[in-house]
């Protein structure tokens, strides 16, 4: 990008482009001599629009408030077996919004973040509905195989005098409104706010009888969608009665079984939100030539839009600036984003004193080494006051299924670890963790992570997508069913997929679909209760043998991952965009030093002088806020970990600022935030002196330096 170019948006709102916003809020009109037709991107389809009075309904709560949000109970539906589309749009936004935040009010809601807390961070007495317009529509490329959710929020608030727009691509493998807690930051603002469900969602192909999910989340059969499904799993008549006879009960996931490889494309599905964006603002608010026809008045010369989201939907927003090649997007701002760096970097790391010596590893590499010695190092003494650390050892260590214990005992056998004892082993588990990349501050994550089965639960996801593997291929041996306590597959419950559009992550277990092992020596099971082939339940060694060797095999089968995570890799080049990355150093989900610690050292080493990414690392930070408001279930969150949603409110602040009144960007820097501290499960209520805001300046203590690929963290 040139410097003209980029000098220019830090000032977006010259007095040309305030005049030509002002005419158009006006109803003036134009001539069209200068402005470009508004047409409608070819890859959307029908535009769905839903106005919202912002009192019964709205925007941001689906008429619940702040209050009904913070409700534990979902809001019901009068058919929970056939809730309308209304009523799951009500229900997806209570669980994604609730599945992202710390919604206690001890843990901040309400009082730090929440919709009655306004745009300049003041609680205020209020509801926070938000009025406004919902614009949603496919993207494809008329096959029908790729429908892509694009969602467009445009609130009344919006004032087309100064223009605004932010993305909120969803997290996880969640549907399209996943981003909802980051949208909210845009809607307070009165931004419009650009959503892509980035070819995931929460509800399945059920393959037994052969439904489906609608883009409103309602179901029908797949004769009857059509290409109008959000997702069906393309197999023949043939195929699928074959796939039924000989694995019954089964349904397959967008995210797992699209055959699309997705991520390759969520850059592009995130610009294409934007597109969208566009497409409606100059609808409602262009200017309009002699014939009547609107014009393309809101650009991206006057209007300002940020790329933001969190987690992978953070990544989907890097990936959009790097590909950004019409100056769509203005500025990033990101939280705990997922990366996945070239295969040589050559960038180093340095914590301290100490250069870490595993970096830059794609998410599939490490999850499916997590996958292999979590369960184990969860074990390990030094971590047993942790949280969950106990209620680990006495469900999945006890003597009546001591299969932690065994996957121990499993990896010793297989040539991975060489200590004697479970303890030893699991210490060692932990260690191999450490040396892999992840942070000392992540101990305490691995017991809750590991029985909460997230890394067997990406690892297959992501190894299917990568590879385009069909849900009929069974990769290493899993598929995705409802089971009884014993483990066996069952029918699932008939009130379960009906709702599992606003319910389910994506990435079961989900929705009380379970991730199930096939190859289980005494028939399908539950993963983690299903047997080997010597007869032993060790949490599924071979699956995790099998998926691990996707990631570092020569097979046929490792060369079609390997080749699919080339896709993803992301090139550095911020194309001069003002960024704010902020991260968690205790992730263990997404380890710093395999994703935003490489990736600055790469933006600097690609863009030198030109780049302006900072970079903020927090303290006492975490890559799920809503388990620190689960203090009955994970007590000892609450008193170690402060919420990174902040932080990613402190980014967008500062993007903005700096985009509209050309306020200096925080410089990169470590945030020593205290921890709430108190009894685990009881801890006392967070304050702002918890969580201290961004300096523009850091103290030399706090100061992170970067330079051409290398960074350096302070301890």
């Amino acid at each position: 990008m040139k410097m003209s170019m980029m000098k220019a948006r830090v000032r977006p709102f010259v007095p040309a482009a305030v005049a030509a916003a002002v005419l158009v809020a006006c109803g003036g009109s134009s001539d069209g001599d200068s402005a470009a037709l508004n047409t409608k991107p070819a890859y959307l389809g029908t535009v769905s629009e839903a106005t919202y009075d912002g009192s019964t309904n709205d925007l941001l709560t689906a008429g619940l408030g702040a209050t009904g949000l913070a409700a534990a109970v979902p809001p019901a539906s009068a058919d929970p077996l056939k809730p309308t589309a209304a009523e799951l749009r009500r229900l997806a936004i209570h669980t994604n919004y609730r599945a992202m935040l710390d919604m206690t009010a001890a843990g901040g809601y309400g009082l730090l973040y929440g919709p009655n807390v306004d745009a300049q961070g003041k609680a205020t007495a209020g509801e926070g509905k938000v009025a406004g317009t919902e614009y949603i529509a496919f993207a494809d490329d008329g096959t029908g195989r790729k429908n892509v959710t694009l969602m467009v929020q445009v609130p009344t608030s919006f004032n087309p005098a100064k223009p605004c727009m932010i993305t909120a691509t969803t997290s996880g493998s969640r549907g399209v409104y996943g981003g909802i807690s980051t949208g909210e930051w845009g809607l307070k603002r009165g931004c419009a706010v650009a959503y892509s469900d980035k070819g995931t969602g929460g509800a399945p192909h059920d393959l037994q009888n052969d439904t489906v999910p609608l883009i409103d989340g309602t179901r029908a059969t797949a004769a009857t969608a059509g290409k109008s499904a959000a997702f069906n799993a393309g197999l023949t008549s043939t195929e699928l009665a074959a796939f039924n006879t000989a694995t019954p009960n089964r349904f397959a996931f967008k995210h797992a079984h699209s055959g699309q490889n997705s991520e390759k494309d969520w850059g592009t599905t995130t610009l294409q939100a934007v597109e969208f964006g566009y497409y409606v603002l100059n609808q409602r608010y262009g200017n309009t030539n002699a014939a009547g026809q609107r014009l393309k008045t809101l650009t991206p010369g006057n209007t300002i839009v940020i790329a933001s989201s969190i987690s992978n939907g953070g990544g989907a927003a890097i990936a959009a600036a790097e590909q950004d090649t019409q100056g769509l997007i203005s500025g990033v701002a990101v939280s705990e984003p997922a990366l996945e760096l070239p295969a040589n970097p050559g960038v180093t790391v340095r914590r301290g004193s100490t250069e870490v010596a595993v970096t830059g590893k794609t998410l599939v590499d490490f999850t499916t080494y997590a996958n292999l010695y979590q369960a184990c190092a969860s074990l390990a003494p030094s971590v047993s006051t942790s949280p969950f650390a106990a209620a680990f050892a006495a469900g999945f260590a006890s003597a009546a299924l001591p299969i932690a214990p065994n996957r121990c005992a499993a990896l010793k056998t297989a040539g991975l670890l060489s200590a004697s004892t479970t303890a030893a082993q699991a210490e060692e588990a932990l260690q191999k963790l450490r040396a892999y990349g992840w942070e000392p501050e992540s101990n305490d994550l691995h017991a809750s992570l590991a029985a909460f089965e997230v890394a067997p639960a990406v690892a297959v996801t992501f190894a299917n997508s990568l590879s385009r593997s069909s849900v009929k291929d069974h990769l290493c041996g899993f598929s995705y069913a409802a089971t009884a306590t014993t483990g066996a597959v069952a029918p699932l419950a008939a009130a379960a997929l009906p709702g599992m559009f606003a319910t389910g992550n994506g990435v079961p277990p989900s929705g009380g679909i379970n991730l199930v092992n096939n190859l289980g020596k005494l028939g399908p099971a539950r993963d983690f209760l299903s047997f080997s082939d010597a007869g032993v339940a060790d949490w599924n060694t071979a699956g995790a043998l099998c998926l691990r060797n996707l990631v570092t095999g020569t097979d046929a089968a490792a060369k079609k991952l390997q080749a699919g995570v080339d896709e993803t890799r992301r090139n550095g080049n911020l194309r001069g965009k003002p960024t704010v990355i902020v991260h968690g150093r205790a992730d263990a989900l997404l380890p710093v030093s395999h994703t935003s610690r490489p990736y600055a050292a790469l933006n600097r080493k690609v863009e030198g002088a030109a780049s302006r990414l900072s970079y903020v690392e927090v303290a006492n930070a975490q890559h799920f806020d809503g388990f620190i408001g689960l203090p009955t279930v994970l007590p000892g969150y609450d008193t170690r970990y402060v919420p990174l949603h902040v932080y990613l409110n402190h980014a967008l602040d500062a993007v903005y600022e700096h985009l509209a009144n050309g306020k200096a960007l925080p410089a990169s820097q470590v945030v020593r935030t205290v921890p709430r501290g108190g009894t685990p499960g009881s801890a006392p209520a967070i304050t702002a002196a918890n969580v201290p805001p961004l300096a523009t300046v850091p103290a030399a203590a706090n100061a992170i330096a970067i330079t051409a690929g290398a960074i350096s963290i302070p301890d």
